[in-house]
């Protein structure tokens, strides 16, 4: 019998998740990508592979985007955008704050994302149509509360802090959140957000793999995910609906 897409989902990150932890604890080397703290292993490549076939199997016609290089066009008008180790700098350094990842989008938009962190065990589910869970149980609807008592996650790597293009625009963002975090995993950031242990949460140029799965767990919580062009850049942000529209405010000041 053929699962649906939400229990496929589950399946997926938790199996790519839990491939990629044994690796990890059985020992592995790290290869450079575009910096220093940019970085892919072993494990990466063998979670999307187990990802990838598994979607073969189960869904062979829907199309497949993989942060690391796979790729199927698809026939449905459907497409799974995989990250199978997000936060792998902090995977290979042995900290717990990472995770597998994956969204599914349709001809109509975005479907459902889910996220599964295997240190802590925890396993997000949620989309647009699909109320956010936490280990199958519905988390709360996010509570409309002002940027000023609200912390604000992020990444904004070191090299660009100097450029007043991201550099300028992020500080005045902080400047507005009570305190801030910056901890390596956007997928994880954007789970808090759903489950409402993060405030908000802010970052220039994502690729699809790093905003679409926590951008459903977001919407699912009944939050706002918003994609603005500003200075150059493409921002993403996230979090309730108040918190979204002062964020946004503050942003298009710079």
């Amino acid at each position: 019998m053929t699962v649906s897409d939400a229990e496929l989902a589950v399946r997926l990150v938790r199996e790519a998740g839990a491939l990629a932890a044994v690796m990890r604890d059985a020992g592995l080397d790290a290869a450079q990508k575009t910096s220093i703290s940019d970085v892919v292993t072993a494990a990466d490549h063998a979670a999307e592979d187990l990802v990838q076939s598994l979607l073969a199997e189960q869904r062979p016609d829907d199309g497949l985007l993989g942060e690391e290089g796979a790729s199927r066009a698809g026939s449905t008008g459907r497409r799974w955008v995989v990250d199978p180790v997000d936060g792998t700098y902090n995977f290979f350094s042995g900290l717990a704050y990472w995770c597998s990842a994956l969204a599914l989008e349709d001809a109509e938009g975005l479907v459902l994302g889910a996220v599964h962190q295997p240190v802590t065990g925890e396993t997000w589910l949620g989309g647009p149509e699909l109320p956010t869970t936490l280990d199958s149980v519905p988390v709360a609807v996010l509570e409309e509360r002002p940027l000023a008592e609200l912390s604000l996650a992020t990444y904004v790597h070191p090299d660009t802090m100097a450029d007043p293009d991201v550099g300028g625009v992020w500080n005045r963002l902080v400047q507005g959140s009570a305190t801030f975090r910056v901890l390596g995993s956007g997928s994880c950031d954007l789970a808090g957000v759903a489950g409402g242990r993060v405030g908000v949460w802010a970052q220039h140029s994502c690729p699809d793999w790093d905003w679409l799965p926590g951008k459903a767990l977001v919407e699912g919580a009944g939050g706002r995910a918003e994609v603005v062009e500003h200075r150059g850049r493409r921002w993403h942000v996230a979090g309730n609906q108040r918190a979204v529209g002062e964020l946004l405010d503050l942003l298009i000041s710079v």
